[in-house]
């Protein structure tokens, strides 16, 4: 069932985003050509530990934003665009977390809001961002007007396509100017979440990746309405919540390291599935660290605790 739904997945967003990452990579590209690699962002020798900041609910369940502003935490601050405002707010600025950054990759409109605030531009000029080719422009020139330095990267989603794919076309069209060595390439889960996962060990050469709000599923108290339109503020389907294909779709999961319970939509289902495996295929010398006290992120090669105890150990 669930190789059914990732390639119904996989299939979707391919014919519903294609035409939105041709168009945004056209009105990217000149500025791709003047503006630096995310290569540029890969540090002289390996780092330590990354904290990856997304805007799950368990962040704000567990005062997550607030235990890590008072901390004395010393390595990377990755935040998910989504989660950038919030994680100011908290306290969590590059002036006490000087290796701070922000992951964008989505291609959809209305991103800009997660750069339009009043703090993204009071500290802005000391936030290093990594902007998917694909990224809405219109999001980008709100992050790159608000200070923030632009870096590049590839959303890898059809590569093994071969030369007719759009990675390798886009690949291709970069390099034909400024970048000859071309950008960094990292893949993306479908979300930005785990793109922010990827660029913690791929890129900023971090041994340990901790998650904080990376919860890919609902909580039991959510209503079925939010959850089965995935908190889009449309119309929800309806479907009977009884019948055994509802509960293939929305499974119940429960967490035995946090012992909670999660319930999927096939989005969600999608995001973890890729999540889990790509954590699973990871060099060894590469800890993954579940730290959002909830969710559904646990399995092979993923290490739980609370985010109390992963502050006081690194």
């Amino acid at each position: 069932m669930t190789d059914e739904i990732e390639q119904v997945m996989q299939k979707v967003y391919y014919e519903k985003l294609y035409d939105n990452w041709v168009s945004n990579f056209a009105l990217n590209l000149e500025n791709i050509w003047e503006e630096d690699s995310g290569n540029e962002l890969i540090p002289d020798k390996t780092s330590k530990v990354s904290i990856v900041i997304g805007k799950g609910p368990s962040i704000k369940e567990h005062n997550h934003l607030e235990l890590l502003a008072k901390s004395e935490f010393k390595g990377n601050i990755i935040c998910c665009d989504g989660a950038l405002i919030a994680s100011l707010k908290a306290g969590i600025t590059p002036e006490k977390f000087p290796n701070f950054y922000v992951v964008c990759i989505e291609a959809r409109q209305g991103l800009k809001k997660y750069f339009d605030d009043d703090l993204v531009r009071k500290f802005g000029k000391d936030i290093k961002g990594i902007f998917s080719v694909v990224a809405d422009p219109e999001a980008i020139d709100t992050a790159r007007k608000s200070g923030i330095k632009i870096h590049w990267m590839h959303a890898l989603f059809d590569y093994e396509e071969g030369k007719k794919s759009f990675n390798q076309i886009s690949a291709m069209m970069v390099r034909a100017k400024n970048h000859k060595n071309g950008l960094p390439g990292l893949q993306t889960g479908g979300n930005v979440g785990t793109t922010s996962w990827f660029f913690g060990w791929r890129i900023l050469k971090s041994e340990v990746v901790a998650l904080i709000g990376i919860n890919h599923g609902w909580n039991e108290t959510d209503s079925w309405e939010i959850i089965t339109s995935h908190g889009f503020e449309v119309e929800p389907p309806k479907i009977d919540h009884e019948s055994p294909s509802f509960k293939k779709l929305f499974p119940k999961i429960y967490n035995p390291e946090f012992d909670c319970n999660c319930i999927l939509d096939p989005i969600f289902l999608y995001y973890s599935k890729a999540l889990k495996e790509f954590i699973s295929r990871t060099p060894q010398n590469i800890t993954t660290i579940n730290a959002t006290e909830g969710g559904v992120i646990f399995g092979e090669r993923i290490h739980c605790m609370k985010f109390s105890t992963f502050l006081e150990k690194y």
